[in-house]
């Protein structure tokens, strides 16, 4: 898509003044040089007195090009603001974390990455491990022995190397480790003394070129033969649809294979758009536990293929119970390289009849090759209704989405968070960008800052980045966007306000109901209201435009055109709509009650 000049353009690098020093003198010069040969666009960070060096090297050195410095106001956010431009780019970002602290903070958006399994460049720093050399008090308290050992359960690998020669080559690896499939976030610890040391003489830094990230892994291709004969025979087949490259050739093949088998399709949420939600083939709309489409579907299947399911046992669960699924199960993922002792992300064991642990696109591309030309017809699929909320004279989801595609029409849209209950029959997912998945770890706070990466990775691409969140998401993460406001970074925030914790609201109504108590009590400890926190004030306050609360039909239509305008000039606007509180309790009540979140 052609770039857009006037965002483009609106991005100004902070100046450096005075001359830039080219010298590689200092032990921080080598980190900075190693982060510009891995091309590395941007590096987030809050700062912090551990990598004090280094940031000098990125500023005075680098003359902030190159990675150039995108500064966030929160360590939680700066990873968050990583994880959203991996989603939209399928590139890693770096990100500095200053000392034991900083790690602390952006511990849980790290866990959120590492769940989402995308690739991230986490650098970290602590004080001199060598006692002679710290600072009285302080220095102490920022000095971890194994500083690692606090993310190691929830990254692929990490590092502490003793020299700056050592972090050369430790940085090397850390980016083919992270860019390599399965992808997930890599830790370095940079130790204050070598930092801040003179630069080894005579250096050779490592080559990018030498060290490149290996070709994906590919099925066998015996077992696939297998697979493409029990697809070919099944009457009935299903595939579902979990990560996967979000590309439009990656798209197209899944859709080809589809096709080619005259299979349901049936895609998650959690995953983003993998292939067309208002396709022929496809189920219902895309889910985060199964729907009554998608289970009626799956009663009737005779195989499934599962490429890259995020829970492929948890669906079958939902899907069979206890006696589970009688027909052929292929499932193609690498995620098993990943799987650790002390996280439970690898989810419920599922039994598989032919597993394939490859790429899933490159299992379905070879999956398509085996089967040959030809196709069936889509297969005969339950109806989906939308179910219009009774009027009320409140607003709901649905009238925030209307009034959007009013003011918005055709152009491409890209939505790297949406809140819960978005009404995805209006606004189908079509295009690889078009919806980047949740947030991996189901960390509440993380939309703000992922919204704000995706707005960054996609600045002057032509799409508008338009966020729905929760308002409790959103006052949790609400000064990630001062990072939108600095950078003019154009993104439409738009708050779906229940004023209210809500998905707790209903596992206390659910709870309430199996135990025979008052489920009319679900909203204390949960209301957020009385004052409600001015949300759209609280953006204005980050240098943010802010509209809201926005309540009628009316005064919606004016700050959607207002909002809209706003993220085509190349800002960030946050529209604060309040919504029918009680929109989607009765059906979230009822699958909350049988368990889950």
């Amino acid at each position: 898509m052609a770039k857009d000049a006037s965002i483009d353009d609106a991005w100004k690098a902070e100046p450096v003044e005075g001359p830039v020093d080219g010298e590689m003198a200092w032990g921080s010069d080598v980190a900075a040089q190693m982060l510009r040969r891995l091309d590395i666009e941007y590096v987030a960070l809050t700062p912090g007195a551990s990598y004090r060096g280094l940031h000098d090297s990125l500023v005075n050195h680098l003359g902030n090009e190159r990675p150039e410095i995108v500064l966030c106001l929160h360590e939680e956010h700066a990873v968050a603001v990583a994880h959203g431009y991996a989603k939209a780019t399928g590139r890693a970002l770096a990100v500095v974390l200053h000392s034991n602290v900083g790690l602390l903070h952006g511990s849980m958006a790290m866990f959120n990455a590492w769940a989402d399994r995308v690739p991230m460049l986490v650098l970290g720093a602590t004080g001199p491990t060598d006692a002679a050399e710290r600072r009285p008090w302080i220095d102490w308290l920022h000095t971890t022995q194994d500083q690692g050992a606090l993310v190691r359960s929830f990254t692929k690998w990490d590092d502490q190397p003793g020299s700056a020669a050592a972090a050369s080559t430790a940085l090397m690896r850390a980016w083919k480790i992270t860019n390599t499939a399965p992808r997930a976030p890599v830790y370095v610890n940079l130790d204050a003394s070598w930092q801040e040391a003179p630069a080894p003489e005579g250096l050779t830094l490592p080559d990018p070129a030498r060290h490149a990230v290996p070709a994906v892994v590919r099925p066998d291709p015996a077992r696939l033969a297998e697979a493409a004969r029990a697809l070919d025979a099944a009457r009935r087949p299903v595939i579902l649809f979990g990560r996967g490259a979000r590309t439009a050739g990656a798209m197209a093949t899944r859709v080809a294979l589809a096709e080619r088998l005259g299979a349901a399709m049936l895609s998650d949420l959690k995953a983003g758009a993998m292939v067309p939600s208002d396709h022929p083939n496809h189920v219902g709309q895309p889910f985060n536990k199964l729907s009554p489409e998608a289970r009626t579907v799956l009663a009737e299947a005779d195989a499934i293929l599962s490429l890259g399911s995020v829970d492929l046992g948890g669906m079958l669960k939902q899907g069979y119970g206890a006696e589970g699924f009688a027909g052929t199960v292929i499932h193609a993922s690498e995620e098993a390289h990943l799987h650790r002792g002390l996280g439970q992300e690898h989810y419920d064991l599922a039994p598989i009849d032919i597993e394939f642990l490859a790429d899933p696109d490159a299992t379905a591309e070879d999956l398509l090759g085996a089967l040959g030309d030809g196709a069936r017809p889509a297969p005969a699929l339950p109806a989906f209704t939308a179910t219009e909320p009774p009027a009320s004279g409140t607003l709901t989801q649905r009238d925030i989405a209307r009034a959007l595609r009013a003011e918005i029409g055709d152009a491409p849209v890209t939505f790297p968070a949406l809140s819960r209950g978005w009404p995805t029959d209006l606004w189908p997912h079509r295009e690889p960008l078009d919806f980047l998945g949740k947030d991996g770890g189901g960390g509440i706070g993380s939309g703000p800052g992922l919204a704000v990466g995706a707005a960054l990775a996609l600045k002057g691409s032509g799409r508008l980045v338009v966020a729905t969140l929760g308002d409790g998401d959103t006052l949790m993460g609400i000064n990630a966007f001062w990072t939108a406001a600095k950078y003019r970074l154009p993104l439409l925030a738009i708050i779906a306000n229940n004023r209210s914790y809500f998905n707790d609201e209903l596992h206390q109504e659910s709870v309430a109901r199996r135990r025979g108590r008052v489920e009319a009590n679900a909203w204390v400890g949960q209301k957020l209201d009385d004052p409600a926190p001015d949300i759209a004030g609280l953006a204005r306050a980050q240098g943010l435009g802010g509209v809201g609360p926005v309540r009628t039909q009316a005064e919606l239509q004016a700050a959607m055109a207002e909002g809209v305008a706003a993220v085509r000039e190349g800002r960030p606007f946050l529209i604060d709509v309040w919504i029918d509180a009680r929109q989607g309790r009765e059906q979230a009540v009822a699958r909350n009650t049988k368990g889950g979140v």
